[in-house]
């Protein structure tokens, strides 16, 4: 197969695959670095390359998925809480392998739309850098992601536009 029959491949398998349906082995090292490099190759307007990443492993990732568990509770009215979502936050985090923190920096070069498409546009090669690694893997935007700034140690001119999972697959 030439490139682009290769890249063709690698667009029309691209999906978003919960952690559901992720396998309990481990993503190496080199892997989620080569997912992480392929999305600093995004284009970006004037080069202010705006994407942060935070990889959350471990312990780490547990003591997120018990944060979030507990923003959802607290700021949930009471009627509208719900013990099955409470308790997907927590299997959807423990259930991935590896858990990144897609934050865009807004460096006020450009306008702000254009920084969030060029972190969108990393997490599309991510994405593709996942499908051709066979790892399963979906960006998700849930509301509670806005008081995560103190774990994600989120500055002023940065916003969190949600988390990207990833986890193996059969």
């Amino acid at each position: 197969m030439n490139k682009a029959e290769v890249l063709k491949e690698i667009i029309e398998q691209r999906r978003s695959i919960f952690p559901k349906d992720y396998t309990d082995a481990e993503i190496s090292q080199e892997v989620i670095d080569e997912i992480l490099h392929s999305a600093t190759l995004a284009p970006n307007h004037k080069r202010t390359k705006p994407w942060r990443f935070k990889i959350f492993k471990g312990e780490e990732k547990a003591k997120l998925a018990s944060e979030m568990q507990a923003i959802y509770k607290t700021t949930q009215p009471e009627q509208l809480f719900l013990e099955k979502k409470y308790n997907d936050i927590g299997f959807k985090i423990n259930k991935a392998n590896v858990v990144v923190s897609i934050v865009v920096n807004f460096s006020g070069m450009v306008p702000e739309w254009e920084e969030i498409a060029a972190t969108s546009m990393a997490v599309q090669n991510m994405y593709l850098s996942c499908t051709a690694n066979n790892i399963g893997c979906y960006w998700s935007s849930p509301k509670i992601v806005d008081h995560l700034k103190e774990s994600l140690t989120i500055e002023e001119n940065q916003k969190c536009l949600g988390l990207f999972y990833m986890g193996r697959l059969d």
